[in-house]
């Protein structure tokens, strides 16, 4: 049945059933979402709650462990990690893939809802739930600072203003707001004129609470109006709580400026955050998992001109880091690197076919296919990414090869004194199954990616569809349009002499075809030597696999370097700010640094006061000679002479795995029921992952070296004089806890009133000598003489992973090193410390992700090689001549991996793909050659070795011209530089360096293992039948 002759016959719907297609994709291109690479976000929420005051274990039990039981309940859920500081939890929770970010979000509200008995009343607010993933990188980093304004004002409007209508806008999950100093009112009390006036601090704290109120005072009614009620019932300056009256001692009134003072401060004095040493506040703006990163940034900028307006005058507001500007280069790089393999592409075909519409019409199949391609991406939700565009690239290879092959026979067969329409039917009639079966097969290569789960089947999914698609439309198109515009455009045999340049290609080709045929001719008069080839490239081949480094996928150049920066754990918030200073001026004068942003103190993504972060944003590509991973390198030894703080570095990475924010990249974690046990086995996990060589920045979030002082109170002497420990705890809190005693309403804002000792008696353990307690007899008694201050060291944080104490160690590669070499080290550091089994221990993260990766390379190739021998051996009805035809592709395989080891590369999941396109390209050389081979031994009766060479003799022209297009095609990936230039070389090396060795031997070796299998197959029939084989 020849499929092409009704389009044939039927040129004008034909030709506007393409216009359709066309059309079609010209429609859907603008609709296409715009990314780095493709979604592999799963559900994840960050819950945060503020205990002001509290230490990391008093919001560890009452705050985080009682939300962590709820959330331990929700269905779906796969993680749950939280940390829990100086008066701040946070918890992070994934879920399932299968569970929708709306449905996890409702469940997790409830949850909280569920649990706001059993938290504490002092909680600031009730618990917030966002959807936002910390361990992704910010997408836009915003600086907000003014040198007229103070910064609690700045912050105010940065706060009230720019990060809530920001954070409106689709696609942003969260503004993180660094460095934010909100106004407060700070009451600050002396402690000795307090117990002069024989006041304590929970007195004086209640009658703060009740100096400001805002309540409803209902209305009053006339005849003919309505009176509302309102009251002067808040103080809302520090002038007004000065005057405020606190108490009567004999009648006299004592007011707060009788026992201390009222001043205008910020909320948080251990926050703080800068960009060229000036106080700054800074909005790090994240995303919502599976938005598209470039419409939300153009939709903030769009809106950022309006919200300036909106400010006073004397607040700048500037970006520093747009993540969207990497992205968009990236894939204008692949735009054009698109365009020049179309160029290559269609210059290859008029080199080969050397008349105008001979190349024209299967040029035509490119733009026609790929818009096809373009139109069936949007219905299927995905985007235009690099992995999407670098698969359309690959695929013209594909795409002009079917074309090509049938303009080929139709033009061999007007050579050989057919009309043009008569050519064109017997053309499509001799090749149309040779094209359909290439196309069946070769989209049986992607049928195990489209399979696979977790983020390696997500990561290769759209690749994969994005390929079939435009294989099938290529498929569709060489049947129908090819043919039909050779029939209406292709002329008749010429019988003019052909030009120079025709002439000089011509005579190149036949000395090729000659080299060919002679070394065929060798081959097959020495069949065996030329099979043990075949068997020692498949053996080096193995061994190559097995050797060769492997990674999880390219680390990219974004241009933004994610810092957290670790003062001692002993570090005071002004020491903490000092050295941050410092810190930031060092990065700074790097000479690739356009800026250097950031902040400190607990809140966001980290929970101690003695850590921040920091946001170091390289120039463009083209105003910096070194690559992201240099500047780390340098900065690494100019920060080294920072004192009393270390920077942790890496590179920001268009995919992250997990929702957990490391110091550095990599991460391992160890649970276990004994906090104790815990810190000993991973204090010893962390000193020997430090010394191994092919590691660095080794960083650990446990933190127990904080100084602390335990209180120890005499119960027998707070008895007898009237003390009880609820009494001094409440004064400990009023006095240093940072206590929020009232809230202030405004138009704008809601501020806090916050209760404190005087700055000169918060310093020093002989502090606590100073404070009074109030007995129950009335009297003020030293708290100095019912409790001893005992030094001692505690934890900054407390992590948890699914509820069990947790420690992680975070890593960095060292430079040329793999992360599966990596990988091997540390399992080699864990099996030699032989950890008790109470401690559980394993991979996070991206380190993760590539165990999964790592054991699934070898079954995936597999999976592929199988899929393509069930479609080969049903397409040809045998289960002989499929091993024919994949016996091309262990050659492929040896390019691409000496290829990839020639450069230094990993084989990583780009490397993979690769691989995969390698065996759907080499193994239509393969089919080619066998397709003929078959037809000539069944069809003409020559023997096997006559019909393998006029196969190699009949296809050697097809093949390398296909060859060369695919080959052209993954050269310019191979070239590339600028952004994403990482993820387009490994695929570009696989390709170019899989295709020459394949070329050089399974021209050769193909005709021999047909041979073989023709042999095979007819001893297996000469059983019942008797016959002979002819091989010679």
């Amino acid at each position: 049945m020849n499929l092409s002759a009704p389009f044939i016959r039927r040129p004008i719907a034909t030709a506007l059933l393409m216009v359709a297609v066309v059309a079609l994709g010209v429609a859907s291109y603008p609709l296409l979402p715009i990314a780095a690479l493709p979604s592999i976000d799963t559900p994840i929420l960050q819950v945060t709650a503020q205990l002001p005051g509290a230490s990391p274990q008093i919001v560890a039990d009452s705050v985080t462990t009682q939300l962590e039981r709820q959330f331990g309940q929700v269905p779906g859920l796969s993680q749950m990690t939280s940390s829990s500081g100086v008066g701040y939890a946070q918890i992070t929770l994934q879920f399932d893939r299968s569970r929708s970010l709306d449905g996890v979000s409702t469940d997790v509200q409830a949850a909280i809802n569920n649990t706001q008995g059993q938290l504490p009343a002092s909680l600031l607010d009730p618990p917030v739930s966002r959807r936002t993933n910390p361990a992704d990188a910010p997408i836009l980093l915003i600086a907000v600072r003014s040198d007229v304004l103070p910064i609690t004002t700045v912050s105010d409007y940065a706060d009230s203003i720019l990060a809530q209508r920001i954070a409106q806008i689709a696609g942003v999950g969260q503004v993180l707001v660094g460095g934010l100093q909100l106004p407060a009112l700070r009451v600050q009390l002396n402690p000795a004129l307090m117990a002069s006036e024989q006041l304590s601090f929970p007195e004086v704290r209640r009658a703060l609470a009740r100096l400001t109120v805002e309540q409803p005072t209902g209305q009053l009614y006339g005849r003919q109006q309505t009176f509302a009620l309102t009251t002067n019932d808040q103080l809302l300056t520090a002038d007004g709580f000065d005057a405020a009256i606190v108490a009567y001692r004999d009648g006299a009134p004592i007011r707060i400026r009788d026992i201390g003072r009222t001043v205008k401060a910020p909320q948080d004095e251990t926050l703080a955050g800068w960009i060229d040493g000036k106080p700054t506040v800074i909005l790090a703006v994240q995303r919502q998992a599976g938005a598209n990163v470039v419409e939300t940034v153009a939709s903030i900028r769009a809106r950022l001109p309006h919200l300036r307006a909106s400010l006073p005058p004397g607040i700048d507001v500037a970006i520093v880091s747009d993540r969207t500007t990497t992205i968009v280069e990236s894939l204008d790089d692949v735009r054009r690197t698109l365009l020049l393999t179309i160029a290559l592409v269609v210059g290859v075909i008029a080199v080969f076919l050397r008349t105008v519409w001979a190349t024209v019409i299967p040029a035509l199949s490119v733009p026609i296919a790929l818009l096809g391609t373009v139109a069936a991406l949007y219905p299927l939700g995905y985007s235009l990414d690099n992995l999407s565009l670098m698969g359309l690239s690959v695929a013209i290879g594909f795409v002009v090869d079917d074309a090509i092959v049938m303009v080929e026979t139709v033009v061999r067969h007007i050579d050989e004194g057919a009309g043009p329409v008569e050519a064109a039917v017997a053309g499509a009639s001799e090749i149309g199954f040779t094209v359909l079966s290439i196309s069946i097969s070769l989209i049986a290569v992607f049928i195990p990616l489209f399979l696979m789960g977790g983020v390696v089947g997500l990561i290769f999914r759209e690749f994969a569809a994005t390929v079939a698609v435009a294989i099938l439309v290529s498929t569709a198109v060489s049947l129908t349009l090819i043919p039909m515009l050779c029939a209406k455009l292709l002329p008749p045999r010429r019988q003019d002499a052909p030009g120079r340049i025709s002439r000089a290609v011509e005579r190149m080709f036949d000395r090729l075809f000659a080299l060919y045929d002679r070394g065929l001719a060798v081959v097959l008069r020495h069949q065996a030597v030329t099979l043990c080839v075949m068997i020692a490239t498949i053996l080096t081949t193995l061994g190559l696999f097995v050797v060769i480094p492997k990674g999880f996928f390219p680390e990219e150049d974004t241009g933004l370097i994610l810092g957290i920066a670790e003062g001692a754990q002993d570090s005071s918030p002004a020491a903490m700010k000092a050295a941050q200073q410092a810190l930031l001026a060092v990065a700074a004068r790097d000479p690739a640094v356009a800026s250097a942003v950031g902040f400190v103190g607990a809140g966001g993504p980290t929970v101690t006061e003695n850590d921040g972060r920091v946001f170091i944003t390289l120039k463009p590509f083209g105003q910096r000679d070194v690559s992201v991973f240099q500047v780390m390198r340098r900065l690494d030894t100019a920060l080294a002479s920072v004192p009393g703080i270390t920077l942790y570095m890496q590179a920001a990475q268009d995919i992250t795995i997990g929702g957990r924010l490391s110091k550095t990249q990599f991460q391992y974690t160890l649970t276990d029921l004994d906090p104790a046990e815990l810190t000993v086995w991973g204090s010893r996990l962390a000193d020997r992952l430090r010394a191994l060589p092919v590691l660095r920045g080794v960083a650990s979030d446990r933190q127990s070296a904080g100084r602390t002082l335990r209180l120890s109170i005499d119960r027998a002497t707070a008895s007898r004089l009237g003390v009880d420990p609820a009494e001094i705890d409440q004064t400990l809190y009023d006095a240093f806890g940072q206590r929020h005693v009232a809230r202030l309403y405004t138009a704008l804002n809601q501020y806090y009133v916050i209760l404190e000792v005087e700055p000169s008696y918060q310093f020093g353990p002989e502090a606590l000598r100073r404070i009074y307690v109030r007995s129950q007899s009335g009297t003020m008694v030293p708290i100095g003489e019912i409790a001893t201050a005992v030094p001692d060291v505690t934890p900054l944080a407390i992590n948890h992973q699914n509820q069990f104490p947790s420690m992680t160690l975070s890593f960095n590669l060292a430079p040329g090193v793999t992360i599966g070499t990596a990988v091997t080290a540390v399992e080699d550091a864990v099996a030699a410390l032989r950890m008790p089994p109470s401690v559980a221990h394993g991979f996070e993260g991206n380190a993760k992700a590539f165990r999964a990766a790592l054991g699934g390379m070898a079954p995936l190739i597999l999976l592929a090689l199988f899929a393509i021998y069930l479609i080969l051996g049903m397409l040809y009805e045998s289960t002989i001549h499929p091993i024919t035809i994949l016996s091309t592709l262990p050659s492929a395989g040896l390019g691409a991996l000496l290829a990839l080891m020639a450069f230094g590369r990993p084989l990583d999941l780009i490397g993979l793909i690769g691989i995969i396109l390698l065996i759907g390209i080499v193994k239509k050389n393969g089919i080619m050659l066998v397709d003929v081979a078959l037809e000539a031994e069944r069809n003409r009766g020559l023997s096997a070795t006559e019909a393998a060479r006029e196969a190699g003799r009949l296809r050697f022209r097809p093949i390398l011209m296909t060859t060369l297009c695919a080959l052209l095609g993954g050269l310019p990936l191979l070239l590339a530089t600028g952004a994403g230039a990482e993820i387009r070389q490994p695929l570009g090396l696989t390709i170019v360096g899989g295709l020459i060795v394949s070329q050089l031997l399974t021209l050769y070796t193909t005709p021999v293992v047909y041979i073989y299998m023709a042999r095979l197959g007819h001893r297996l029939r000469r059983g019942s039948t008797g016959e002979r084989p002819r091989v010679a």
